[in-house]
């Protein structure tokens, strides 16, 4: 019997029951997408997905993406090993501080699935915060300065211009492209989205890759993009989820940022991520 039970007050879902050994059903589709729209992120526990399965699963939400940057596994380009090695210690992580993934792209991804291949026993966490209830909860000020207004997406990890400090990159266990003068192109974004589902707004700005507001400069833009990132990372909007071998996770990267904890050096960890695509965000 499926079951879905909320992880916070305000974002974040656990499903349990939930069984794709014979394939996603129509009815299962449309509960899982409604349930995403919900809570931005839903967590099918116990799943032990196989590779064909979760990409099954992935292509309920929309087309399978293929990520720029990132180098997938050698035996399917449409699947990412995120993986650290147990002797990786004192080095960044994959997705180590909150971001919307790869928000600088024309159209960024819809959503993305971790499947949980080898965790931790203590620590490897992942982090989501709801820029759905991150908006909602917005000073009048800070909404009359992004409503209306769109904002530059830079990928300043993968450009040339602020290419981060190899002791804060990722380790060799994950092969990056950088140095792509492409990834310094501004790109525009509406500051605050509609979702398409449920028609609930969400912010739409991450620290990694908004560099400022369309008619301002980055000096301009840098104390308030800071007053907002201060205020949708907050502990009340975000859910913090334990993983287990075997456990799903899907999430919205537009209605939600999310932040890889990194907090298990000497111990491996192995998720595999697919991700999926839709129309370009709108206001």
């Amino acid at each position: 019997m499926v079951q879905i039970e909320k992880l916070t007050g305000l974002m974040g879902a656990e499903i349990t029951g939930f069984d794709i050994t014979n394939g996603v059903t129509a009815d299962m589709a449309d509960f899982l997408r409604q349930a995403l729209a919900d809570y931005q992120m839903i967590a099918l526990r116990d799943l032990h997905p196989t590779i064909k399965q979760q990409k099954e699963l992935t292509e309920v939400f929309g087309p399978i993406m293929k990520l720029p940057y990132v180098e997938p596994m050698p035996e399917d380009d449409e699947v990412i090993a995120v993986l650290k090695e147990a002797d990786e210690c004192n080095k960044g992580v994959f997705g180590g501080d909150w971001h919307s993934d790869f928000s600088f792209l024309e159209n960024p991804p819809a959503g993305s699935i971790l499947s949980a291949i080898e965790v931790p026993q203590v620590g490897g966490d992942t982090v989501w915060a709801s820029q759905v209830s991150a908006y909602t909860s917005l000073s009048e000020a800070l909404k009359s300065v992004v409503d209306g207004r769109k904002a530059v997406h830079i990928g300043a990890p993968y450009g040339v211009t602020h290419q981060p400090p190899e002791e804060e990159q990722a380790g060799a266990s994950i092969r990056m492209t950088r140095g792509d003068p492409a990834a310094d192109r501004e790109i525009l974004h509406p500051a605050v989205i509609r979702e398409p589902l449920s028609g609930r707004q969400a912010l739409f700005l991450n620290p990694i890759y908004t560099t400022r507001f369309e008619d301002m400069s980055e000096e301009e833009s840098a104390p308030i993009l800071a007053d907002i990132y201060k205020h949708c990372t907050r502990p009340d909007f975000s859910c913090r989820f334990r993983w287990r071998a075997g456990d799903v996770a899907i999430w919205d990267n537009r209605t939600c940022l999310h932040y890889a904890t990194n907090d298990y050096d000497g111990t491996r960890r192995l998720l595999y991520r697919t991700t999926f695509s839709a129309d370009p965000p709108a206001a």
